[in-house]
């Protein structure tokens, strides 16, 4: 399963913190480590593209 996905479920709700790190199979040091990279991917916004002229 896609790391995204299962961070993405505990962030919703549909997983317990404990259940996340089974799932990806790290400790809750590393999941802090991946849940804190994965909020700042998200607070990065798309570039911008210029449509027309």
């Amino acid at each position: 399963m896609d790391k995204s996905k299962v961070i993405a479920a505990y962030r919703r709700g549909f997983l317990t913190v404990r259940e996340c790190g089974q799932i990806l199979g790290v400790e809750e040091l590393q999941l802090q480590s991946l849940l804190k990279l994965e909020e700042s991917k998200q607070t990065v916004p798309p570039a911008q593209r210029k449509i027309g002229s």
